[in-house]
């Protein structure tokens, strides 16, 4: 596999977000998931993702298993900000106030938040630690000063934000420098082309897709909300609602078309073009399938063309907001 750089480490070009094996898309298949990061290194896919909030620190769990004895080989990125447990917040007056979505990036819960994923992780350390989202009621100097101190002390390597907005990401890295940042982005979420992307090319930061396949709709495997498990998460999805599922399916019949021409499968072709608009971006598609897995990665093989690359620029993002009307408040903070 092509490598590409994260702070001062080389990694696979495509990645592995491991929250679907605990969370949100359908229900866990935790050895299947396990051949699946066996597997991943094999391939040379050796940038893991999760983060504390991904199954209430399960998915951590998980991939404390598959850790054991291939730590060093593994470039392990956690994060911490969403509140899975409200006793672990000092955000007391937004627990009282019974807040669906609390973020806290108080140093006290940054300190706590550590040491809580080190333990279910089973490590010393983690490559990249990243603020899950912004917590705006602190400033974000503050945040980033107490994540620096675990720097210093050895627990983590690098750090990095997520879904974080331009003006954050200068204030952070000015604090301490920022490896990473991590933003949803494909091609039917193109929200940070224009300013967050340029940005960490300027300041030497990588950019981080997630759901670079469009919480996998890009893979041209869902035609319907009735192809999603009924505890799946998507069926809340704005994007997946019928009206803009359907008009979001004219995307994937241009994907489609392209792969078929490459006899690739939609899915790669999707991560070639994410892969295309800059070195420093790292993709992560999740995947809790080796069948998945391995066409993901195959994708670091295919080319496109200039006219391909444009021709699936211009197609018009996704239909829908990304995420429902409240939980929109918490990206690009």
């Amino acid at each position: 596999m092509k490598q590409r750089k994260i702070a001062n480490s080389l990694v696979g070009e495509i990645g592995l977000g491991c929250m679907g094996m605990s969370w949100a898309y359908g229900s866990p298949d935790d050895e299947e998931s396990l051949k699946v990061l066996s597997r991943a290194l094999e391939l040379g896919v050796n940038h893991w993702d999760t983060a504390d909030l991904y199954g209430a620190g399960e998915n951590e769990k998980l991939l404390s298993h598959a850790l054991k004895s291939v730590r060093d080989q593994v470039f392990l990125a956690t994060k911490f900000g969403n509140v899975y447990d409200r006793s672990l917040t000092s955000h007391q007056d937004l627990v009282a106030s019974q807040a669906g979505w609390i973020v806290d990036g108080t140093p006290e819960y940054v300190r706590k938040s550590i040491d809580l994923s080190l333990s279910r992780l089973q490590v010393d350390y983690v490559d990249l630690y990243y603020q899950h989202r912004v917590d705006d009621r602190v400033p974000i100097e503050e945040t980033v000063g107490a994540m620096a101190e675990l720097v210093k002390s050895g627990k983590v390597k690098a750090l990095g934000l997520s879904e974080a907005s331009v003006e954050t990401i200068r204030r952070a890295h000015a604090v301490h420098p920022i490896a990473a940042v991590q933003s949803e982005f494909s091609l039917w979420t193109r929200d940070y082309h224009d300013d967050v992307i340029p940005l960490c090319k300027e300041l030497g930061i990588a950019f981080v897709p997630y759901s670079p396949l469009g919480r996998g709709f890009l893979t041209g495997q869902i035609k319907s909300v009735n192809d999603l498990a009924d505890n799946d998460w998507r069926r809340m999805s704005p994007r997946f609602e019928e009206e803009n599922l359907r008009k979001n399916l004219q995307i994937v019949d241009i994907v489609t078309e392209i792969a078929a021409d490459h006899e690739a499968k939609p899915a790669q072709i999707a991560l070639a073009w994410v892969l295309s608009q800059g070195e420093h971006l790292t993709p992560i598609p999740g995947t809790k399938r080796l069948k998945y897995l391995e066409e993901n990665a195959a994708s670091s093989e295919v080319t496109l063309t200039e006219k391909e690359i444009a021709l699936l620029s211009s197609v018009v993002p996704a239909a829908g907001m990304r995420y429902p009307e409240g939980s929109m408040s918490f990206v690009n903070r």
